[in-house]
C-alpha cells in the first residue's frame, strides 16, 4: 500500500531542473523572524550538543534533524520552524556534532548514523519537558538520522512520538553516495567536501596526532575522504563498510509509528535504492510520495514563503 500521488505540481518556471530546484533556494531562500533560544547539553561519552529553540507556548514538539554541514540556521529548517510556530507548535533543532558554529569536544564529528545524538536529544527532552506530544521531521541526512533511530526503537519508541516525516532522504546511502561520483554532481561533490575538509583540519588542531593533514589536502573524492576520515574517526574499514553499516534501510521494516518519506524523482543526489518503494507496497507505517519535480530540498512554490514539502510536513504531521 501506501505509495500516494504527489500534490506537488508546478514549480516555479525559472527553476525547470532538478540542480536549479537544489542550488537557487540553498543560495538565496530567507526566512526571517526566526529566534532561537540556545542550550547545550552533555553527551554520554562527555562531549555536548547543542539545542536550538523556538517556544510559543505549545502542547507539542516538533524536532528537526538537519542535513549534512547543514544547522539551524538553514532555510529549509527555518521555515519549518516559522511555519510550525505560526501553527501553535513549539520546535526544536539539534545541530550536530560540529555544526551550529562550536566544534565539538570528541574526535569524531557526525554522520548520517549518528542516531544516538538524537537519541541523547529525544531522552533529554522527555526528562526535562511535558509536551502531550513529539513530532519527528529530517531533511536529507537528518532523514536518515531519523529513520535509523525510528527502525533502531521499533515498539520501544517512546509513546509520547506519534509521527514522523522526512524528505530528500538518503535511505540507502551507498546508492546516495555513488552519485556524488556522477560528473553532473561536481558542484555538490566540491562544496561538500571544501566544508568537511575544513572540519577535518579544525579537528587536527585538537588532535595534531590524530590527522594526516597532507592526506587530507590530496583528497580529491567521497571515497577517499570517507576511507581515510570518516571510516577511521568513527570506527569503520572503509567507505564502503561505512555506507553499509550505516544506512537508514537497515532498519526501516521495524518502523512503528506513520511516517511519510517525501523524495523527489529528480533529485540529483538520491539513486534508485533511495526510493523504498517495496518497503511502502508491504508495510502500513511507510507512505512513500515520489513527487516528479522538487530536486533535492527544494520544492518551491511561486509567491509563497514556505515551501509545498513545509507545508506537507504541517499536513501530514498535525492536521
Amino acid at each position: 500500500m501506501p505509495i500516494i500521488p504527489s500534490t506537488y505540481h508546478n514549480p516555479p518556471r525559472h527553476l525547470f531542473n532538478g540542480h536549479l530546484e537544489t542550488i537557487v533556494p540553498s543560495l538565496l531562500r530567507k526566512i526571517l523572524g526566526v529566534n532561537y533560544v540556545r542550550e547545550k547539553i552533555n553527551t554520554p561519552d562527555n562531549d555536548f550538543l547543542n539545542l536550538d529553540w523556538s517556544k510559543v507556548g505549545g502542547s507539542k514538539l516538533l524536532i528537526i534533524s538537519h542535513g549534512l554541514e547543514g544547522d539551524s540556521r538553514r532555510h529549509y529548517a527555518m521555515g519549518l520552524v516559522k511555519l510550525f510556530n505560526q501553527n501553535k507548535i513549539d520546535v526544536l533543532i539539534w545541530n550536530n556534532r560540529s555544526c551550529g558554529g562550536e566544534m565539538n569536544l570528541r574526535p569524531i564529528l557526525y554522520h548520517h548514523g549518528a542516531s544516538y545524538d538524537l537519541n541523547t536529544v529525544i531522552e533529554h527532552v522527555i526528562s526535562t519537558h511535558s509536551y502531550r506530544e513529539i513530532f519527528l521531521v529530517g531533511i536529507s541526512m537528518g532523514g536518515a538520522q531519523t529513520l535509523k533511530y525510528l527502525g533502531e526503537k521499533g515498539d520501544d519508541l517512546p509513546k509520547v512520538i506519534q509521527r514522523a516525516a522526512v524528505y530528500s532522504t538518503p535511505c540507502n546511502l551507498p546508492s546516495s553516495a555513488a552519485t556524488l561520483k556522477l560528473r553532473r554532481n561536481l558542484f555538490y561533490r566540491n562544496r561538500f567536501l571544501g566544508k568537511l575538509k575544513k572540519k577535518i583540519e579544525a579537528k587536527a588542531m585538537q588532535f595534531p596526532d590524530l590527522i594526516d593533514l597532507d592526506l587530507l589536502h590530496k583528497v580529491k573524492d567521497f571515497d577517499s575522504f570517507d576511507t581515510h576520515f570518516t571510516a577511521k574517526l568513527h570506527g569503520f574499514k572503509d567507505s564502503a563498510d561505512f555506507y553499509q553499516a550505516v544506512s537508514a534501510d537497515n532498519w526501516m521494516a521495524h518502523i512503528g509509528i506513520p511516517t511519510l518519506i517525501i523524495n523527489a524523482l529528480n533529485d540529483p543526489l538520491l539513486g534508485p535504492e533511495c526510493y523504498p518503494v517495496k518497503l511502502a507496497e508491504s508495510k502500513s507505517e511507510i507512505i512513500l510520495e515520489m513527487p516528479k519535480r522538487g530536486g533535492h530540498t527544494g520544492f518551491m512554490v511561486s509567491g509563497q514563503e514556505f515551501t509545498w514539502a513545509e507545508y506537507r510536513f504541517l499536513d501530514f504531521l498535525i492536521w
